[in-house]
């Protein structure tokens, strides 16, 4: 498959990132606190499928590693706002099987195995190394997001999640640069901004939100 194809999914797959977080950026700045809107998942879902495809044409582990962690919390959040069960059933039986059949279907054509996905020369190790450990910590904040919304039965975005963010997202762009990957760089250049952001609004709606808990409790008693 020409480079040029290529390319236009993995910028697809990114701008459909990087169009979640604007959406999710705009309404909480609106609301003055974070937002957690259903098009988040929703484009998260879609691009992470176009991404999974874009890591497998380009025989990078990294990047199919990381979606592969976070494609299934995507459809357990969908799953909590309701929106999930909304979809058609062919639908969310084809986006739930995809990475798997994807993959059975790469090793038993022989496309890859996995001394293949360690060995790729284009890849050295130590670069592929610093690949996967990025691509672990940025999915780990969606491990965390998981397991706070389970806890609240309510899919949110938590500060830490955001915190999580700016550490995985910068040490994906050392990758990005190492591997020469504009798809990785202009991604995640352009989330890291909205990831501070919305720190700050975090630290703002705490700011909103304590005089009146504390006023509040004082009324109670």
């Amino acid at each position: 498959m020409s480079n040029w194809i290529v390319y236009s999914i993995g910028f697809l797959a990114q701008i459909l990132f990087s169009g979640r977080l604007i959406i999710q950026w705009i309404l909480s700045e609106k609301s003055k606190r974070i937002i957690t809107p259903s098009a988040f998942w929703k484009l998260s879902l879609f691009a992470s499928f176009l991404l999974f495809v874009y890591g497998h044409l380009r025989d990078d582990f990294a990047i199919m590693l990381g979606q592969a962690l976070t494609y299934y919390i995507y459809i357990r959040n969908l799953q909590l706002q309701g929106e999930w069960q909304k979809s058609p059933k062919w639908l969310r039986l084809f986006l739930f099987v995809f990475p798997i059949l994807i993959v059975i279907y790469a090793y038993n054509n022989g496309e890859y195995d996995i001394d293949k996905l360690f060995r790729n020369d284009a890849i050295p190790l130590w670069l592929l190394l610093l690949g996967i450990i990025s691509q672990i910590l940025f999915t780990l904040r969606f491990v965390y997001q998981w397991v706070v919304s389970e806890k609240t039965k309510t899919s949110q975005l938590p500060v830490g999640f955001w915190r999580m963010s700016v550490l995985g997202a910068s040490l994906i762009l050392m990758y990005a640069i190492f591997r020469k990957d504009p798809v990785l760089f202009v991604g995640h250049i352009a989330g890291l901004i909205i990831y501070v952001r919305n720190i700050f609004i975090w630290k703002k709606q705490m700011r909103y939100e304590m005089p009146h808990k504390d006023y509040k409790t004082t009324e109670n008693e």
